[in-house]
């Protein structure tokens, strides 16, 4: 083995060291924003939470480009069509689809629908359809699904398992349905309601009204609880005390109990529960404001203020408000989820927009009825709701933890 080298003097060299070097900077200088944006940046879930945002901000003030039907009109003949399409192949230039209310659509070999077709025989009584499809006739036999459902109530599924519940014959030929080919719905990428409507074009629209209502709630809470409660934390005293019982008074009247008596004097709709939303949701924000100033009105700065003569006025907007900016953010942000959650479910119990208009919480109240047949009606408004509640909370918890001085580094 070698021997260890040792170290000696002479191998040592003294580092030069200047005084004036000893206040240079080692890092670029940033301001309170940029460094709130640096950290912000750390936290992944927050950054793919104001993507979100973002994304359903674009697709909600842009989405009507995506399709070409409008969020209110009607086409029975198109009712309850899913976003993707089992279909099968009789042989013609188009794909046939078997709507689960035993209709066929022509379907092109992209996913587009094209139009139902028309019975030219309907025997009810015997559960079958005929139609003309390509110079050829085509027999629709359902009389399987009735009979799958009368077993199903009287429990026996092994039995409705093996009959088969639709038949397709083309010329008296029984076609052979285990072979289908799977297709997107390019005509409607969410599918249709009951109504034929788009769904892709009212989930947008409802996008829109359930972040009006959002945008709406946190504008009243930022401007009124700021006032109401910067000027209670400010003043303190008896002041403070009769307006935060006004705040404890107006924080235990239930809000569903607010839009009912709103309804009485107004009628329902959008407006009805901006009003609501708005007379209630700045409670929060006055008692973290109130809760901030109280801190902040004692420090050094603020009594040079006072003494140097500046008013009350002055000593809020340019001292003691931006300097509780930090928890004012987070509170707003950490709001709207719950403004657009709230307004779902006034929309869901009936108290919110009326048809022909959509949000959120209407269109999944409207989906209740085919809840087990057609889920996709249900799914889509419902991934938007728990989507934008998620982003808005990511990006929140984010915040809270980029403007929170003692964690800077």
């Amino acid at each position: 083995m070698d021997k260890e080298k040792k170290i000696t003097p002479q191998m040592l060299k003294r580092v030069q060291f200047k005084e004036e070097d000893a206040q240079d900077v080692s890092g670029p200088s940033l301001t309170y924003l940029q460094d709130v944006w640096r950290r912000l940046k750390k936290n992944k879930l927050s950054i793919f939470g104001l993507c979100l945002i973002i994304l359903i901000i674009a697709l909600a003030l842009f989405g009507q480009f995506l399709t070409k039907y409008d969020y209110s009109t009607q086409d029975l003949t198109m009712s309850n069509l899913p976003p993707i399409l089992k279909c099968y192949d009789i042989g013609g230039e188009n794909l046939i689809y078997i709507h689960k209310e035993y209709t066929l659509y022509a379907v092109t070999r992209d996913g587009e629908v094209l139009e139902r077709y028309e019975p030219t025989k309907d025997q009810a009584a015997f559960r079958s359809r005929e139609y003309q499809i390509d110079g050829t006739t085509v027999k629709l036999d359902y009389s399987g699904a009735v009979r799958v459902t009368a077993l199903e109530k009287k429990g026996q599924m092994e039995e409705a398992k093996k009959i088969e519940k639709v038949t397709l014959s083309q010329n008296g030929k029984k076609l052979d349905l285990s072979q289908s080919k799977t297709v997107w719905n390019r005509s409607y990428i969410f599918g249709t309601d009951y109504l034929g409507r788009d769904l892709f074009a009212r989930v947008m629209y409802g996008a829109r009204i359930s972040l009006l209502v959002a945008l709406m709630a946190a504008i009243v809470q930022f401007f009124i609880g700021i006032l109401y409660g910067g000027i209670a934390g400010y003043f303190g005293g008896k002041v403070d005390n009769i307006m935060m019982r006004i705040v404890d008074i107006i924080s235990t009247v239930p809000l569903t109990l607010y839009v009912v008596l709103l309804m009485v004097v107004l009628s329902p709709g959008i407006v009805t529960i901006m009003i609501a939303l708005g007379s209630v949701y700045w409670v929060d924000m006055a008692r973290q404001v109130r809760g901030q100033i109280l801190t902040i009105k004692n420090q050094e700065y603020v009594m040079a203020a006072r003494t140097i003569g500046a008013s009350t006025g002055k000593i809020m907007v340019r001292h003691l408000v931006p300097n509780a900016m930090g928890a004012i953010i987070v509170t707003l942000t950490m709001s709207i989820p719950n403004a657009i959650f709230t307004e779902s479910f006034l929309s869901f119990i009936g108290l919110g927009v009326s048809a022909p208009a959509a949000s959120w919480g209407t269109l999944a109240n409207d989906a209740l009825s085919g809840l087990r047949t057609y889920p996709y009606q249900l799914f889509f408004p419902s991934l938007f709701i728990c989507l934008t509640v998620l982003a808005f909370n990511f990006l929140g918890d984010g915040l809270r933890d980029a403007l929170d001085p003692k964690l800077r580094k």
